[in-house]
């Protein structure tokens, strides 16, 4: 059984009192005893484009960790109320300053937690350039694109499985 109870929320975001460990919907959850809040340790949402210009990937580096140096479509995570749809387009202007539109969904991945990050879930869509002129930013300390066979150091699996369903398709 995952354990879902983080010991590090203490405090009840809604009236302060002390969080407990309880056998709540069939997992250990923290509960307010005073309130009745149950704390849903849920996965962060990340979204990615998959773009391509002349058969060649669009790639930016990153910036930040995890997997910092190594290369990955554009991705970043949905805030709240936020459509990921559009987290996916702003994302891909704000690390490569391409304007972009989404044209279909690629696939859905889970990502397991690693090395002290949150589990995720990671959506991927497949998008046309629309325009703009082609430069890094956000997290991203370089853009490219790249010829399928001749690719930069990937990160993550998501990444790697878009290239593989790239050259599949020849």
């Amino acid at each position: 059984m995952i354990d879902t109870a983080p010991t590090e929320f203490v405090y009840c975001p809604r009236c302060a009192s002390p969080l407990e460990t309880r056998l709540t919907f069939d997992k250990q959850r923290r509960v307010c005893p005073a309130c009745g809040y149950i704390h849903f340790t849920d996965p962060k949402v990340g979204v990615g484009i998959v773009a391509l210009r002349d058969g060649r990937i669009l790639l930016v580096r990153r910036r930040m960790n995890p997997e910092r140096g190594k290369w990955s479509i554009p991705a970043g995570f949905v805030d709240r109320g936020e459509d990921p749809r559009e987290t996916a387009v702003r994302e891909a202007l704000e690390e490569t300053n391409l304007h972009v539109a989404i044209t279909g969904l690629i696939d859905v991945y889970f990502n397991p937690p690693k090395d002290g990050f949150s589990s995720s879930i990671f959506i991927m869509f497949r998008a046309e350039i629309l325009g703009g002129e082609i430069q890094a930013g956000d997290d991203a300390d370089a853009v490219d694109f790249f010829n399928l066979d001749d690719l930069p150091e990937l990160a993550f699996a998501s990444t790697l499985d878009a290239v593989a369903r790239l050259k599949a398709k020849g």
